[in-house]
């Protein structure tokens, strides 16, 4: 729930700083858009900009993976893959404790 009211706050505030920059535009320069033209460039702005982020959330997973050349160790094969995922376990563990309310929800 944090996330995605973060994710809506920040393109909100996007939103904002460029209504803000057209009407400074606007008073400065003295610039004006045709009737209707901030609305409409602010759904233009706003489509773009939730639908370039979900995109490229949706991508970065995948992107990071085959940039990194990352192999995901679902069942260890050797001892060296053993050990790597204890570390991993020994110092996530730690990192990651759930609050007592919220551990009817993890699943092991």
């Amino acid at each position: 729930m944090k996330r995605i009211f973060l994710f809506l706050v920040t393109n909100l505030a996007v939103l904002a700083l460029l209504s803000l920059g057209i009407f400074i535009i606007e008073q400065v320069f003295g610039v004006r858009l045709a009737r209707g033209g901030l609305g409409g460039l602010l759904v233009f702005a706003a489509i773009f900009g939730f639908g370039g982020a979900l995109i490229s959330l949706a991508l970065s997973k995948w992107t990071a993976k085959r940039m990194m050349g990352v192999r995901v160790i679902a069942e260890p094969q050797s001892d060296v893959e053993r050990w790597l995922l204890g570390t991993v376990k020994r110092l996530a563990d730690p990192a990651c404790r759930v609050p007592r309310s919220k551990r009817s929800w993890v699943t092991k």
